[in-house]
This record gives structure tokens, C-alpha cells and sequence, in this order.
């Protein structure tokens, strides 16, 4: 039985380590492939275009809203954030399972257009953890820091939206068990409707 891919959004808090976990579960098994989103912000250090994002300006992402070009986009910390549609739609088609990390607002709307989308929340062990990895990074002020922990706060508020929530603590094991709910995921009603359908019409035939 072939499968046709599944969507998987990924969200969690800014420092909780969604980056690496994707890059490790794309690098660990070879039927995910990873969207690139499109930002308004800046390059960080070391980012490159069309690897992490695709970074334009706001008029080119305006345009992009207008012509349905995007599956999802939201405002985060003053910048734009979107995935491309038509990258997506390809890679689905394919059987692959795509990975959109993105943010919870971004996410509750792919669950609107997408019903059978599933929705994963990275969480780091503690908020004392998350605190110390996000200073670990040395990218960002500290006016910035406390800006990302009470954006954390606000989004704690929505996890209940998600399918599973995944603890972020052993990188290793946190991509075991991304990999094995993923593929779980592949076997339920409601992403093999017509698999179904196509076996209750042949179960008709021996009436």
C-alpha cells in the first residue's frame, strides 16, 4: 500500500531546538523532506538563502499573500514567516512526508486547511532549560531573550491543539520517537480514507 506524504507541522519554543531536530531527522531517514519557509528577517550568522529560509523583503511577501502562493504565513516579533505552496504540494504528491516548522498561529491554520496535517510541539525538559539554551546561542540581546520567554509564555497556552507533544532533552531519542509517531501517523482512518473506501466496495462484491 502506498502512501501519499503525510503534512507534519512542527512547532515549539524559540530555543527549544526544532532547528537541529529536523536536520537530524531528515539526516537519520530519507522519506522526509523539509520546507523552507520564507522570512522578512534578517539573516543570522551562518544562515544561507533557499537553505534555512528564503529571506525577501515585505513588498515580495505582500505579493506572495495576494496570489495564494503561500500555505500558511504569520507576523512573529515584527517579521513575516510563510511556506511556499507549490514546493509542498509536490513533495506530498511524491510520498514524501513534509516538515513545516513553524510557528503556533501558522500551525492552527495548516490544521483548517489540511485536517489529516499532524501537529507536533517540541518542548525542552524545563523552562529553566529553555532559558539557558536560548542565552547559550550568544546571537541574540537579552532584551530579545525576554522577549522569546514571554512569547513562550503566551504559546504554552495553545499546546492542547497539537497531536503529541515531543520532549526535546536526548537529541537521539527525541528523533526516535519523532520518527516512530510520524510513521504511526501513516496508519490511522483518516489519512487512508480511500484505501478504505476501495476495500468496503470489494467486501460489497461477495454479498
Amino acid at each position: 500500500m502506498k502512501h501519499k506524504g503525510i503534512l507534519i507541522v512542527v512547532s515549539g519554543f524559540s530555543g527549544a531546538g526544532k532547528g537541529t531536530l529536523m536536520k537530524q531527522l531528515v539526516h537519520a531517514y530519507d522519506n522526509y523532506a523539509l520546507s523552507v519557509s520564507m522570512t522578512t528577517r534578517k539573516p543570522r550568522p551562518g544562515e544561507q538563502e533557499g537553505r534555512e529560509y528564503f529571506f525577501v523583503n515585505r513588498e515580495e511577501f505582500e505579493e506572495k499573500i495576494t496570489n495564494n502562493g503561500l500555505v500558511e504565513y504569520a507576523q512573529y516579533c515584527d517579521n513575516y514567516y510563510g511556506t511556499p505552496r507549490e514546493y509542498v504540494e509536490k513533495q506530498l504528491e511524491k510520498g514524501k512526508d513534509v516538515i513545516l516548522e513553524i510557528e503556533i498561529q501558522g500551525a492552527l491554520k495548516i490544521k483548517e486547511k489540511f485536517p489529516t496535517a499532524l501537529l507536533l510541539f517540541v518542548m525542552p525538559p524545563s523552562a529553566a532549560e529553555l532559558k539557558k539554551r536560548l542565552e547559550g546561542r550568544g546571537t541574540e540581546s537579552l532584551e530579545v531573550i525576554k522577549k522569546r520567554l514571554m512569547r513562550a509564555s503566551e504559546e504554552a497556552e495553545g499546546i492542547e491543539n497539537y497531536d503529541y507533544i515531543v520532549i526535546n532533552d536526548k537529541l537521539e531519542e527525541c528523533v526516535s520517537q519523532m520518527h516512530s509517531l510520524i510513521q504511526a501517523a501513516h496508519f490511522s482512518p483518516s489519512r487512508n480514507e480511500e484505501f478504505i473506501e476501495n476495500m468496503r466496495k470489494e467486501l460489497e462484491a461477495f454479498k
